[in-house]
């Protein structure tokens, strides 16, 4: 008793400096099944999902750990496997809008049987589930004692057996003992569990405080209606009549419900002959002094047609003086915010010299992650990768192309960006001339969305295009959900498929 009261036990989230511990217990409760999980891919696991993993100390020292994630369960069923579950290591499957709880592992220190830490770690799996609002627990659960009888029975013959308490299973007579339930058999499951001879029991538990998430006010929408503007370039002579040019379509589109609209690049443009007699760079910076009115009027417009602005480009100064080519995010919930194009064409350079952005950011919206690529950034496939991994399943182009020439560049990248993000990319553009402007000349535009190239898709991996050279608006609905089912059952899946063994894609911002 007096060895006992020496035990200070704390239950708290596993932190990657814990690694030596974990793979210290993994080594001594998994010996000769497996190996245990990297360094990094336990940071990888912890930086996705952090309060899924969960720790018990004994005064500071880990000594039994669970590890989770939240799945679709309907992107795997009743038959999956183990290095399904967790996208071979890379544990990219976790879906923080999935429906469950998948345990991935418990394991105690064998120094520490019988103190039913193991049940402290599933009664905290329990209260997680609960407060995250989740369907349940899954979890493939091991039969190691079935090695002793897989000559006599059959493995659904044992899990039956033990089930009704005629064998006992070291880790199924727990796990059923703690309210979970038989789902079905998973064979193969993990190869190399040779005392399960491989097979695993899908395990269930039910949350019985669960309620059916039902979108009235907020949250995510599965289907986003996007409208695309192709834009006529035209002398305007004042900057109202400008923005009663821009109001019109947000007008026209959001008559059509839509939740997006996204115009193109150096949407004010036309705005730039009134400084006629300064040259193309003294211009472009004097028409910076109206991006805050164009930001403000289109955050009203957001709030008043209930529809969220990709305000295209326009030319703004920060706060040390540098001219920069920034796109504006305006909610319909009145907040804004803006993504600066981080590639400086050499033509841009020489003319406008503006600078390059030095941030790169994925944007929460009522419609979900979404992404923006001002023009020749998306020419660059680390940025939409960047902002694919951190959970972008829409990425929006504002553009601005002179040329058939430059135009394609812009498509075909763009397509090329939608197959390997596995995501829908939008491309919006100009039409027309600017007379008497110099470095304004002509725009080439055929706006359009893409799609991924997969059986679920348009098999040309359009979803829609805009007539080349007219003013024009598209409006397509997108179904965001049918990425995530892409990423997971894809005839070919780009995203999981990375050898992050061999290669990795890393930010070094500028301090």
């Amino acid at each position: 008793m007096a060895e006992e009261a020496q035990h200070k036990l704390t239950t708290r989230h596993l932190q990657v400096g814990d690694y030596e511990a974990l793979r210290e217990i993994n080594d001594r409760v998994y010996h000769g099944v497996g190996t245990p999980w990297a360094r990094d891919e336990v940071a990888a696991l912890i930086g996705r999902f952090p309060e899924g993993q969960i720790c018990i100390e004994d005064n500071g020292v880990p000594v039994a750990i669970a590890l989770s994630l939240i799945i679709d369960f309907s992107l795997f069923g009743s038959r999956h496997t183990y290095h399904q579950i967790t996208g071979n290591g890379t544990f990219r499957t976790h879906d923080p809008e999935g429906d469950y709880l998948y345990g991935i592992e418990v394991f105690v220190d064998p120094d520490y049987q019988g103190m039913r830490l193991g049940r402290r770690l599933y009664d905290t799996r329990k209260e997680l589930a609960e407060n995250l609002n989740l369907k349940g627990i899954l979890l493939g659960g091991r039969i190691p004692g079935y090695h002793a009888h897989a000559t006599e029975m059959s493995p659904q013959q044992y899990i039956l057996k033990v089930k009704n308490r005629e064998l006992h299973d070291p880790v199924l007579t727990f796990q059923l003992s703690n309210d979970f339930h038989v789902h079905n058999i998973l064979p193969d499951y993990w190869p190399k569990d040779h005392p399960s001879r491989g097979h695993a029991v899908l395990l269930e538990w039910l949350n019985i405080y669960y309620e059916k998430k039902t979108r009235l006010i907020g949250g995510a929408k599965s289907v986003a209606r996007l409208g695309v503007v192709q834009w006529q370039m035209r002398r305007f002579d004042s900057f109202d009549d400008f923005m009663q040019q821009v109001e019109f379509f947000v007008d026209t589109v959001s008559d059509y419900q839509a939740d997006i609209v996204l115009f193109p690049e150096l949407l004010n443009a036309p705005l730039i002959h009134t400084y006629e007699g300064n040259n193309p760079a003294e211009a472009m910076r004097k028409l910076a002094e109206y991006t805050d009115d164009v930001r403000q009027a289109m955050i009203d417009m957001a709030l008043a047609y209930n529809i969220n602005i990709v305000a295209g480009s326009v030319p703004a100064l920060d706060e040390s003086g540098t001219l920069r080519n920034v796109s504006y995010l305006c909610r319909r919930d009145g907040t804004w915010d803006s993504q600066a194009k981080l590639h400086i064409t050499p033509e841009e350079d020489a003319h406008w010299r503006f600078a390059g952005g030095d941030d790169l950011k994925v944007f929460d919206t009522d419609v979900g992650k979404i992404g923006i690529l001002i023009c020749y950034d998306v020419e660059f496939p680390e940025l939409a990768r960047l902002q694919t991994l951190k959970g972008m399943k829409l990425l929006l182009v504002p553009f601005w192309t002179d040329t058939k020439t430059g135009y394609l560049r812009v498509r075909r990248c763009a397509q090329a960006r939608a197959i390997e993000n596995e995501c829908f990319v939008a491309i919006s553009g100009s039409v027309g001339n600017i007379p008497k402007v110099e470095t304004m000349g002509i725009q080439y535009s055929q706006s359009a969305v893409f799609t991924p190239s997969d059986f679920s898709f348009p098999h040309d991996a359009i979803a829609a295009e805009a007539t080349p050279g007219i003013e024009t608006t598209l409006v397509t609905d997108l179904d965001l959900d049918m990425i995530k089912e892409l990423r997971a059952l894809g005839s070919v899946r780009n995203i999981e498929s990375r050898r992050t063994d061999l290669y990795e894609l890393s930010w070094r911002r500028r301090s």
